[in-house]
C-alpha cells in the first residue's frame, strides 16, 4: 500500500461473482426483484464498492507510514480533520467523521500525508470506532517510537443515526493517548486547544 494512492481490496476482486450472486439474492429475500432495470447493475456495483471501501484487508496499516525521516523536531506536530469513512462491523452501516493526530517526535518523523494513509488503511474494513482509535495511537507508537501520542477521532454513525434508536446529528468522540501524553494533562489540554483553531 505505500506508495499507491487507490486502494483495492483483491479479496473481493478475486470473488467477484461469488458477491454478486449474494448481493441478487439479498435482494430477492428483502422482497425486490433483482430483475429489474434500477438493480440489474447493483450487485456489480455494490461488488466494486466493496473493493474500496473495504481496501484496508489488503494492507498492513504499519507499512502505509513507509519511509520515516531522521528530524531534531522535539515539538508537537498535529494533523487535524483527517476525513475518514468506515463501516460499523456491528451493522455493516457506514459510519463518518475526523481524525485528529498529534505526536512528539524523538527523532523521527512521518510524511504528513502518511498520517492521513493510515487512518484510511485502518478505517476501509468493518471497524468500531473504539478500535479505529487505539490502533492509529497504537501504530505510530510502534513505528515512530514518539515521546507520546495522542489520537481523537469523531463519528457519525448511521447504525445510531438512521436506525434504532434515530439520533440523527450525535456524534462520538473517542481518544487514545500514549507517553507523555497520557502523563501530561498539559499536553492534552495544549492538542485539544490547537484542535479547536
Amino acid at each position: 500500500m505505500a506508495g499507491k494512492k487507490d486502494y483495492v481490496n483483491s479479496i473481493v476482486s478475486d470473488n467477484r461473482e461469488q458477491i454478486e450472486h449474494h448481493v441478487k439474492e439479498i435482494l430477492r429475500l428483502i422482497g425486490e426483484d433483482a430483475g429489474r432495470e434500477g438493480l440489474l447493475e447493483t450487485p456489480a456495483r455494490v461488488t466494486r464498492m466493496y473493493e474500496e471501501i473495504f481496501a484496508g484487508y489488503d494492507v498492513d496499516p504499519r507499512d502505509v507510514l513507509g519511509v520515516t525521516f531522521d528530524e531534531q523536531h522535539e515539538e508537537l506536530v498535529i494533523v487535524k480533520d483527517i476525513v475518514y469513512y468506515s463501516q460499523c462491523e456491528h451493522h455493516m452501516a457506514p459510519f463518518f467523521g475526523r481524525a485528529h493526530i498529534g505526536y512528539i517526535p524523538s527523532g523521527k518523523i512521518a510524511g504528513l500525508s502518511k498520517l492521513a494513509r493510515l487512518v484510511e488503511a485502518i478505517t476501509r474494513r468493518l471497524q468500531v470506532q473504539e478500535r479505529i482509535t487505539s490502533q492509529i495511537a497504537d501504530i505510530l507508537d510502534e513505528v515512530l517510537v514518539p515521546h507520546g501520542v495522542m489520537v481523537v477521532v469523531e463519528g457519525e454513525h448511521l447504525c445510531m443515526c438512521a436506525r434504532g434508536v434515530k439520533k440523527p446529528g450525535s456524534k462520538t468522540v473517542t481518544s487514545a493517548v500514549r507517553g507523555e501524553f497520557r502523563k501530561s494533562a498539559a499536553l492534552r489540554s495544549e492538542f485539544l486547544a490547537l484542535l479547536k483553531q
